[in-house]
């Protein structure tokens, strides 16, 4: 009978497998984030169509994403699909479990330099999990802020020594939007006019840490706005501001002003 307490995935949970053996009415495929674990995919779930020849869709050694379509933890049964996920979920599921990888390594190396044994590094990486959602989420955050593992609830000097690794291996995320501003002033002192409303629009951002707005002229009367922030709620809230800066700017000149997101 299966031990209940150890993992096993969800149903419609995405999955990084390695092929271990291809039969000719499925294939077998080890579950790369859980250990000792693999699952089954019918020669119908390979492909969209008709599969003629399975070796032409997958081959052993071969890394794939799967999802789980089925889980009976009684028989130890995993029934995968390949085909029911898109390109753009393979990419984003592939990319995560890339993370994952060198968030490990990054680990291993901490560990080293720290002195911690496995089971030691094994607890403080399930502590760091639990806070951030995933070990690189973790490390990814600790290359944002020198004190996310600090403001976690974290102590030690290990932090130090993490903190320096994230930020030599891990770019930070950025999001970036973009718009662009019809601006129109009559009379002579329009350029000028047009000059001090993209200065007070760029200082909407000035003092915000990892925060730019940048203004480039984009040929009469467009000029493109560029806001580049951590996550999209951050951006979102520089956009709005310096809309309405721009807005209320443009009430005291005679003028007009229409705004466009890209």
């Amino acid at each position: 009978m299966a031990d209940e307490s150890i993992d096993w995935p969800e149903e419609g949970e995405l999955l990084v497998c390695s092929v271990k053996s291809v039969k000719e009415n499925g294939a077998y495929l080890t579950l790369d984030s859980y250990p000792g674990k693999e699952g089954f995919v019918f020669i119908g779930e390979i492909a969209t169509g008709w599969v003629r020849n399975i070796r032409n869709h997958v081959r052993e050694g071969q890394k794939v994403v799967a999802k789980v379509i089925g889980v009976n933890i009684s028989q130890e049964s995993i029934s995968l699909s390949i085909k029911a996920v898109s390109d753009e979920r393979k990419r984003e599921t592939q990319q995560s479990w890339k993370n994952e990888q060198r968030a490990i390594q990054i680990m291993k190396v901490a560990s080293e330099r720290i002195g911690w044994d496995k089971e030691k590094s094994e607890v403080i990486s399930e502590e760091m999990i639990e806070n951030f959602g995933s070990l690189y989420g973790a490390l990814e955050e600790c290359a944002i802020s020198e004190t996310a593992l600090a403001d976690a609830g974290f102590t030690g000097k290990w932090i130090e020594t993490i903190t320096e690794l994230a930020i030599e291996n891990i770019i930070p995320p950025f999001v970036e939007i973009r718009g662009i501003y019809d601006i129109r002033v009559w009379g002579e002192g329009g350029i000028n006019e047009i000059k001090e409303l993209l200065i007070e629009v760029e200082k909407c951002a000035s003092g915000i840490e990892d925060v730019t707005l940048n203004c480039h002229y984009d040929g009469a009367p467009n000029y493109r706005i560029d806001i580049q922030a951590p996550d999209y709620v951050a951006a979102e809230s520089i956009w709005e501001k310096a809309s309405n800066i721009a807005k209320e700017k443009i009430k005291s000149v005679e003028g007009s002003l229409s705004i466009e997101r890209l």
